[in-house]
């Protein structure tokens, strides 16, 4: 298998599984990949653990397959990658790297396309797609630049940096480091977190943030309006305003 799903009490765990290649990405490794995420989607899932078998999480393109494919490595980002990532964003629920050895090229992007990112200790970030003389893409361009702005971004990038997972959280890639035997117990506490809070409002949340680097402060406040209207009316936020009054904890469902 190339990529395995476990779900648990609203958890969907994909576990890419191409340990002897460090998770390096190939066809089946996609298609499974795509196909945990369209299970993702579904309604009981409520958040989701991205993570990798054995010593890495991913190193990115197969390159053995990729020189194969050389003069169609545009219709491959088009065709295989491109869906991977926009499906990772559309998940209106949460997705959780955890991060547990080495994240390179497109791995990388596909880590940094996550909602959060915790890593172990050992784990390692690498830009290798200017070691090979190429430019960052699955998204990479895009999320690393939220995430460290335009100038450290450019320079991690185009210097092929290797950061250590240490070095990552100073940065801002990841929000935790543990110790390796800790990291799949707390990307489970935190999805259990995920899938006991208010499906919806996370959701949208989600969906503010996305739009967020790209709106006028108008629209982003039009927004935050629409979205907060539609929140009002679900049973989680009927639930939350009885909860607070009654001074207790709030039992949301999700609803």
């Amino acid at each position: 298998m190339d990529a395995e799903t476990h779900f648990e009490k609203g958890v969907l765990t994909i576990t890419l599984n191409r340990p002897d290649a460090l998770n390096a990405l190939n066809d089946g490794m996609r298609e499974r990949l795509a196909d945990g995420l369209r299970r993702a989607g579904e309604s009981d899932v409520r958040a989701v653990v991205l993570t990798g078998a054995g010593r890495g999480f991913c190193v990115g393109q197969d390159l053995g397959e990729l020189n194969e494919r050389r003069d169609a490595i545009g219709a491959l980002l088009r065709e295989q990658y491109h869906p991977i990532v926009e499906a990772i964003r559309a998940l209106e629920k949460p997705v959780i790297a955890a991060v547990n050895g080495p994240a390179a090229g497109a791995g990388l992007s596909l880590a940094c396309a996550c909602d959060i990112r915790i890593a172990a200790s050992n784990a390692k970030f690498v830009p290798a797609f200017v070691n090979a003389g190429l430019i960052p893409d699955s998204g990479g361009s895009l999320f690393i630049h939220g995430l460290l702005g335009t100038a450290r971004a450019f320079e991690w990038m185009s210097s092929g940096r290797v950061l250590s997972a240490s070095e990552a959280l100073e940065w801002g890639i990841v929000s935790e480091v543990m110790e390796p035997e800790a990291l799949a117990p707390r990307a489970a506490e935190y999805g259990a977190q995920f899938a006991a809070g208010p499906t919806r409002a996370i959701a949208l949340t989600k969906r503010l943030f996305d739009n967020a680097s790209t709106a006028s402060l108008r629209e982003q406040l039009e927004l935050e309006a629409e979205l907060q209207s539609a929140v009002a009316e679900t049973e989680d936020f009927a639930e939350g305003v009885t909860a607070f009054l009654e001074k207790r904890p709030a039992e949301v469902t999700g609803r």
